[in-house]
């Protein structure tokens, strides 16, 4: 059908493939929507913005407000989890036309008195909507429009602020033309930010040589909670294949008590709804998540959809495999590296359906039996597209305060396909992004580009798959930097541990992978060790906690520092209550120096006015009433976090 509306919109945002996906917020998050609204000719036009929760009846209505160039923007807050929808409507007003139109030529010096009976149905047709003193106001001023004894209060009230709001508050959208509807989802705020903490439960036992449990799991709890972290998460703690079984440091061969990986899941001992029996029973695991809750931490547990040859799915659902002509079970492959202790799930079956139904249970089975809200999945690049769609889709219908990480180390345009098909966050390349210049391209494709309204980034600046070369030297600054860095400059981090704060860089010759992995045998560590690494992860995640500009990712503009060996940025929340600068010294051997410049448009003051910024590092405050102020940073202690007060 033709559209005789008049007012073109276009250009919207956000949005994502034209509203195929939706985008991505959480709990009390401010979206604010723009969109090119335009008309033909010289009318004045007006623009609102709609929106409502899924399970909402009516639409909720705020008008947009003109910026330049045809640009027009307006707000809503997401209150509550769940999809949102909003919308865009324009049209010509001929109210604010007449309006506009008159005091155009009342200001010329015209007589105006056809005008005035003109709006009179203007009046009229906002009457049937207004309050009651408001209708008597209107009837009022429909009488003097029409009395040329009046002119002058007429001409006076016709071009009056009071009129105008009335004429806003009941618009008369004729021929009002539509955008299509986008979708938002609301997600809970755990979802941008959380703190996270990897360790192996086996490596957990105080005793050398014991295989670790979920009870000596328990006993570390305290320690997880005092560094400050929220989220602590085990890779598979399901029973490990027998058959080809991985030796120590990834041999193909494994000797007699070789544990193997525990990402070959399943034998003889049950499969992915099982527990390994060293550590514990279903109970024992249980107890652990209560006892992890009580402490403010969520058990995050590891989905990885891969089996073990000798996994029960093998025998019971042999076409859920893919088979050679000879009669051997293809295992995974990604040449040079074989997992012959792996065989991937074969998604292409033509049981397809009871395949994803059985992917399905699974993950509720953990989420309804165990009290499970945070999987981090395993290889999801791996997998069709699709199928995590529906598997997401499907498990927050049911229980919405899930969240899923996404562990793709991959193509960037494949981790954003998995962040549209729903992934709550997603690792990143920061692991290997170290200098200044890097940092900065990667943080403004994050956060500038339209990845800000889906790609959720979690920064981790090691795992048990990537030693990376800048961590191998066990160079304490290297270490401090990284996580200072991942910290501050994304509201979602991790670390593997306590690998990371007891600086175990050791490495396989020439590899990204740690030597003594332990992805193939159990460590031993002593827990109580408290080092510089220690206190100050501790420290910085509890300045998280407490600092909302440090509670979201996107809100970062770069400072200017003539120095490639700083790097300082701003960091605020959505009010600016909070204010942040961050500034790091990326050089680990030698001190830096230089003039940071301040945001001072942003900060809202103006060179002279005295802001005083206090380290929450170090406790020192400083007075800076210059645009340019100087800092120096020693490897010793290479950052300062200032808070700032105007």
């Amino acid at each position: 059908m033709p559209n005789q509306s008049r007012v073109i919109i276009e250009g919207v945002t956000p949005q994502i493939e034209g509203g195929k996906h939706p985008i991505h917020c959480v709990e009390d998050q401010i979206i604010s929507v723009e969109a090119n609204v335009l008309s033909d000719g010289h009318d004045v036009i007006a623009a609102s913005l709609r929106y409502k929760h899924e399970k909402a009846r009516q639409w909720k209505e705020v008008r947009m407000k003109a910026l330049h160039n045809d640009r027009w923007t307006a707000s809503f807050t997401v209150e509550k989890q769940g999809f949102y929808q909003y919308k865009i409507e324009g049209w010509v007003d001929y109210a604010l036309n007449w309006q506009h139109g008159i005091e155009r030529k009342i200001d010329d010096g015209q007589k105006v008195t056809s005008e005035l009976l003109e709006g009179v149905d203007y009046l009229k047709k906002i009457a049937g909507k207004a309050t009651v003193e408001e209708k008597k106001y209107l009837k009022d001023l429909q009488a003097t429009f029409q009395d040329d004894s009046n002119y002058e209060v007429a001409i006076k009230e016709a071009t009056s602020k009071k009129l105008h709001e009335l004429f806003q508050k009941y618009p008369e959208k004729f021929l009002v033309n539509v955008s299509p509807e986008y979708k938002a989802y609301c997600d809970r705020k755990k979802a941008r930010f959380s703190t996270w903490y990897e360790f192996f439960p086996r490596s957990a036992s105080p005793k050398e040589g014991v295989h670790g449990t979920f009870k000596d799991c328990e006993a570390l709890l305290p320690r997880v909670a005092k560094m400050g972290f929220d989220t602590l998460y085990f890779p598979p703690i399901h029973p490990i294949g027998e058959v080809n079984r991985k030796g120590k440091n990834n041999t193909t061969t494994a000797q007699e008590g070789d544990v193997g990986s525990c990402w070959g899941i399943g034998s003889k001992e049950g499969g992915h709804q099982a527990i390994h029996p060293k550590l514990g029973s279903v109970s024992d695991f249980k107890s652990l998540v209560k006892k992890a809750k009580e402490l403010d931490i969520e058990i995050a547990m590891d989905f990885a959809l891969q089996a073990a040859p000798d996994h029960p799915w093998v025998k019971e659902h042999p076409e859920w495999f893919k088979w050679r002509p000879d009669g051997t079970v293809q295992y995974a492959e990604n040449p040079p590296k074989k997992y012959q202790d792996i065989l991937p799930i074969y998604f292409e079956s033509k049981d397809w359906k009871n395949l994803w139904q059985e992917m399905l249970n699974t993950a509720l089975y953990w989420i309804e039996e165990c009290g499970i809200q945070v999987f981090r999945v395993d290889n999801p690049h791996t997998k069709p597209f699709y199928f995590w769609g529906w598997l997401i889709s499907e498990v927050k219908k049911k229980h919405p305060n899930v969240l899923f990480l996404s562990e793709a180390f991959t193509k960037p345009k494949v981790m954003q396909q998995l962040a549209k098909q729903g992934f709550t966050q997603s690792y990143t390349y920061f692991t290997w992004r170290n200098s200044k210049h890097e940092i900065m391209e990667y943080l403004n494709e994050l956060t500038q580009t339209d990845q800000q309204y889906y790609f959720r980034p979690n920064f981790w600046p090691n795992t048990p798959d990537i030693n990376p070369w800048a961590l191998q030297g066990n160079q304490e600054s290297v270490y401090l930097q990284k996580y200072f860095l991942a910290a501050t400059l994304s509201s979602n981090t991790g670390i593997y541990g306590p690998v990371f704060e007891y600086m175990q860089g050791a490495a396989l010759p020439g590899k990204e992978e740690y030597l003594d992995s332990e992805k193939f045998q159990i460590r031993h560590w002593d827990w109580t060790i408290e080092n510089k690494l220690t206190t100050l992860i501790s420290k910085i995640n509890h300045i998280r906690k407490e600092h909302q500009a440090l509670q979201q990712t996107n809100n970062i503009q770069f400072l200017s520092v003539e120095n490639d060996q700083l790097l300082a940025y701003y960091k605020f929340d959505q009010s600016k209550e909070s204010e942040v600068i961050c500034i790091v010294n990326l050089d680990p051997y030698y001190p830096q120096k230089g003039f940071v410049q301040l945001p001072l448009q942003e900060l809202g003051v103006h060179e002279g006015h005295q802001v005083k910024v206090h380290d929450l590092i170090t406790q020192s405050s400083y007075i800076w009433d210059k645009e340019w102020n100087y800092v120096e940073l020693h490897p010793v202690l290479p950052f300062h976090l200032f808070k700032i007060y105007k």
